[in-house]
């Protein structure tokens, strides 16, 4: 091997070491070298097992040392439905709205599998119990634990319990390099079928080591909730100002 070809196969193993994203792999022929195209092949195989994994609300219960919850199902009958037709993700099944608990909540956290329940497996309570931790003086309705849910389910929750804000923690879209992530959705005041996503503020990629912390992602949302309830409004008003310069 020349000089330069060492110096370049240095370069890409140093830039591998600093990102996930597949860069440099080289080539075996005109397909992937081996190795490559089989750590491919997993990746695949754990997207697509995160995103049909059961969903297993005592797994978030239990993380979440004691605070009240309440188990809640879309209207998609099963997972299948649940693919196929995203419009049942984001409706309450009509039996389980009418047992949910009303109060004057400031705000209600929804655990949602989403997209990859490994996700909510594995991060969720922390961030709900780190977030809960900065609102001390916050009327926090019991979590909700939504299966075969997608974001906008948490519009339905927010206004069938009475609470002014909802925070859905669902697993997002598995991608061929992360098959964990979790995003926070917060929404204020949700009217179902009407609110847009450009009413609402996301936190992507929860999921330490390699993306963004509990302690961050508790900052941050906590951080986001007290201005929300002081201007009234999220979404694209409604800006990070967590990691601003003093001054």
């Amino acid at each position: 091997m020349s000089e330069v070809a060492v110096q370049t196969s240095e370069l890409w193993s140093s830039l591998r070491q600093r990102t996930q994203a597949r860069i440099g792999l080289g080539r075996a022929g005109s397909a992937l070298p081996t190795r490559h195209r089989l750590e491919l092949q997993a990746a695949h195989a754990a997207a697509r097992d995160a995103v049909h994994s059961p969903f297993e609300p005592d797994v978030i219960a239990a993380g979440l040392d004691g605070t009240p919850t309440v188990r809640v199902r879309s209207s998609a009958p099963d997972r299948l439905t649940y693919l196929q037709r995203p419009d049942l993700g984001r409706r309450l099944d009509p039996t389980d709205r009418a047992h949910l608990p009303t109060g004057e909540w400031d705000a209600v956290f929804v655990v949602a599998d989403g997209l990859s329940s490994r996700a909510v497996h594995e991060h969720a309570a922390a961030v709900v119990r780190e977030t809960a931790a900065r609102l001390d003086d916050w009327q926090l309705a019991p979590v909700v634990l939504a299966e075969q849910a997608r974001v906008a389910l948490g519009d339905d929750v927010a206004q069938a319990m009475g609470a002014a804000m909802v925070v859905v923690l669902v697993g997002e879209r598995p991608g061929m390099s992360a098959a964990d992530s979790l995003g926070a959705y917060l929404t204020y005041r949700p009217t179902p079928g009407v609110t847009t996503d450009a009413d609402r503020n996301c936190l992507s990629n929860i999921r330490p080591p390699l993306g963004l912390s509990y302690t961050g992602a508790a900052d941050k949302l906590a951080g986001l909730m007290t201005r929300a309830r002081q201007l009234g409004l999220t979404g694209v008003n409604l800006k990070d100002e967590t990691d601003a310069l003093p001054g």
